[in-house]
């Protein structure tokens, strides 16, 4: 049984139609990227997910149970942390400040998430902890929302766009830490643009365009599929 599973999901903004029957599957222990260009459908598609925008029509399956149409913050409590692509940091609180306040007491987990776990995964965010989150670069802001994320014990990630805007060397420390946060026990769909960064984490990638699924497969399949790139993910 899947963790996670998108059935036929259709989504609106109003009276715009942005989702057209997605269908997607996580496994627990996976990293599956979804990918496509600006404005395909990524986020939208979090975004049901995590029921802030939820699906009109379809399913979103969690664990076995239907989480379309719960509230937000009842499906980050079932155990799915969502990163998104904005970077948002509590700025006026320090870096430690930050983590502390996403502390999930109420959750029972063999292996918790704390805030020295964290730095062990992010030895930059310690170097910061003492600094206000508008003090941080963008690619300290961007580890100190994954590294919030995961002092709620999620057991799946969504990352929305993790490495939009940052430069090389912190897009590799990021793959990195993703491989990390894989073999830690948690599970993340990732929403890309960037082919090649999927291509160091995720074992299985969905390529959106237009709303619409186009593609699934592994990831080493996509990569030789020159069609496929040329169409839906060449800018």
């Amino acid at each position: 049984m899947a963790l996670l599973e998108l059935a036929s999901v259709n989504t609106f903004y109003g009276r715009s139609h942005i989702l057209f029957d997605v269908s997607l599957s996580v496994g627990k222990g996976e990293v599956v990227s979804l990918l496509g260009r600006n404005g395909a459908g990524k986020s939208t598609t979090f975004r049901s997910i995590i029921g802030l925008t939820p699906p009109q029509t379809g399913e979103v399956i969690f664990k076995g149970e239907r989480i379309s149409g719960m509230r937000a913050f009842r499906i980050c409590r079932k155990g799915v942390g969502f990163v998104p692509e904005d970077r948002r940091c509590f700025p006026d609180l320090t870096v430690r400040e930050n983590l502390e306040v996403a502390v999930r007491r109420e959750k029972q987990t063999s292996s918790p998430w704390t805030v020295e776990k964290v730095y062990s995964l992010f030895p930059r965010l310690q170097e910061r902890e003492k600094n206000l989150g508008s003090q941080l670069s963008g690619g300290e802001q961007q580890m100190l929302t994954i590294a919030r994320t995961l002092m709620t014990n999620p057991d799946l990630l969504l990352l929305d766009e993790p490495s939009e805007g940052l430069a090389p060397m912190i897009v590799a420390l990021l793959a990195d830490m993703i491989i990390r946060i894989r073999a830690e026990g948690v599970t993340v769909l990732l929403a890309e643009q960037n082919l090649h960064f999927c291509a160091k984490v995720a074992d299985r990638g969905y390529v959106i365009d237009k709303g619409s699924v186009k593609y699934e497969g592994k990831i080493s399949d996509l990569l030789g599929n020159e069609e496929i790139k040329e169409k839906y993910l060449a800018v």
